[in-house]
C-alpha cells in the first residue's frame, strides 16, 4: 500500500478523525507507527463490536503496530462483574478469544493487561502529573469515558482515578494513535491536552460511531457521543451477544426498534450502514416475489435511498440483517462451542451463597 491507500485504511468508516493530517504524517513518519485500543472486560460482546474487530484490522492492514489493552484496574475501579479481578480477567481472555475467533490476527496485534503498568512507581508518576495537569471539574466531564455521569464521582474516590489512569496509559504503553469509539473521545482529548502541557508527544486519534440500543434511543437522534443510548452489555434487550445461536439473533432483530423511512437513531439501518456493508461489502435482502423479490443494495448510498423511500420493509430488513449477523459472528460461535471454558461462563457470577469477589 502507498501512503494514501493506508491512510484511507486507518480512516475509513470512522466518525471523526483527530487530526486527518496528523494520521498522515503518522504515516509518512513510521513504517509501523504504534496504535492502540483500550477495552474494558466488563461483560459478553455484542455485534457492535464488529466495528471494533473491523477496524483493529484495518489497523493491522494499513502497517500499524496495534495493542489491545485489556483495562482490568479499571473494570474493578468501574464496579465491573462485582469488582471481582479474577471474573474481570476471565472476561479480558474471553475477550481476547473472540477477537481472535471474529479475525483478529493473534500474530499481528499485542494484547496487554493494565495490571502490567500498574505495578510500576512510573507509571504511577505519569498518573499524577496527568492529575495535576487536569482540573477536578474537567477530570469529572471526563467521567463519560466510564459510562459515567459527573454526579456518580462522588459515590467513589476510586472513580477519579479513570481518566488519569487512561491518558496516562496512552503515554506509558507508549501510543501514536488512539482508537476507540466515540464515548472514548474524552479520554484521548483529555490526552492530548496533557501532552500540549507538558511537551510530550501529543497522539492522534480515530473514532468509530456507536450503535443505538435496540430498544431505540427515545428520540429521532443518534446515539450520543457520551454513550448514552447506545447498545450495552449490562442490558441484555438492548444488544446481541457474541456468541448467540441463530434464533436468538433472529429474535432479537425482530423486536427491534425499526421504524420505517427513519436513519437516525434506528438500530437495523446502523447496522447495515456500520457493519453489513464494512464486513461484506452489500446488503442482500432475500425476500418473497409477492414483495419485490430478492434485491441486493451495493453501496450504504443505494440502500439509504431505498430504505428512505419506503422502497424496504422494515421486516424485509429486519430478516436480512439478522441473517447477515448470524455470517459475521459464526465463526465466534463455533469457536466458543468447540472451547467453552473460555466463553462467558468463565466470568459468569459465583452461585448464590458463594464466596464475594
Amino acid at each position: 500500500m502507498d501512503l494514501e491507500e493506508r491512510l484511507a485504511q486507518v480512516v475509513r468508516n470512522t466518525e471523526e478523525v483527530v487530526t486527518r493530517e496528523e494520521v498522515r504524517a503518522l504515516l509518512a513518519a513510521a513504517e509501523r507507527p504504534k496504535a492502540y485500543i483500550g477495552y474494558e472486560p466488563s461483560g459478553s460482546l455484542t455485534v457492535a463490536h464488529l466495528i471494533t474487530v473491523g477496524k483493529i484490522r484495518d489497523l493491522v492492514a494499513a502497517g500499524c503496530d496495534v495493542t489491545v489493552y485489556l483495562a482490568d484496574w479499571h473494570a474493578w475501579i468501574n464496579d465491573k462483574l462485582g469488582s471481582d479481578l479474577e471474573r474481570i480477567r476471565a472476561c479480558g481472555r474471553y475477550v481476547e478469544a473472540a477477537f481472535g475467533a471474529l479475525g483478529v490476527d493473534a500474530e499481528r496485534v499485542r494484547y496487554r493487561w493494565a495490571s502490567e503498568l500498574t505495578g510500576s512507581s512510573e507509571y504511577w508518576a505519569r498518573v499524577v502529573r496527568v492529575a495535576k495537569a487536569t482540573s477536578l471539574a474537567r477530570t469529572k466531564r471526563a467521567m463519560s469515558i466510564m459510562g459515567r455521569g459527573e454526579e456518580e464521582s462522588d459515590l467513589d474516590t476510586s472513580r477519579l482515578f479513570y481518566p488519569a489512569m487512561q491518558a496516562a496509559d496512552i503515554f506509558e504503553l507508549p501510543v501514536e494513535l488512539a482508537y476507540g469509539g466515540m464515548d472514548q473521545r474524552r479520554a484521548h482529548v483529555l490526552a492530548r491536552e496533557v501532552a500540549h502541557h507538558y511537551g510530550w508527544r501529543v497522539p492522534a486519534a480515530i473514532h468509530t460511531p456507536l450503535l443505538s440500543s435496540l430498544k431505540g434511543t427515545g428520540r429521532m437522534d443518534p446515539v450520543g457521543a457520551d454513550g448514552a443510548g447506545k447498545m450495552s452489555k449490562s442490558d441484555p434487550g438492548t444488544s446481541v451477544p457474541i456468541p448467540s445461536p441463530p434464533p436468538e439473533i433472529a429474535e432479537r432483530i425482530a423486536r427491534a426498534f425499526c421504524p420505517a423511512k427513519q436513519v437516525d437513531g434506528n438500530p437495523v439501518v446502523e447496522v447495515v450502514r456500520f457493519i453489513v456493508f464494512p464486513w461484506e461489502g452489500r446488503l442482500v435482502v432475500d425476500r418473497s416475489s409477492a414483495h419485490g423479490g430478492p434485491v441486493e443494495f451495493a453501496d450504504p448510498a443505494q440502500f439509504v435511498a431505498a430504505w428512505t423511500s419506503g422502497a424496504l420493509h422494515p421486516q424485509d430488513l429486519k430478516t436480512a440483517v439478522a441473517a447477515a449477523l448470524d455470517r459475521l459472528t459464526a465463526p465466534a460461535r463455533q469457536y466458543f462451542a468447540d472451547h467453552p471454558a473460555l466463553g462467558p461462563t468463565s466470568f459468569a457470577p459465583p452461585p448464590s451463597g458463594g464466596p464475594a469477589g
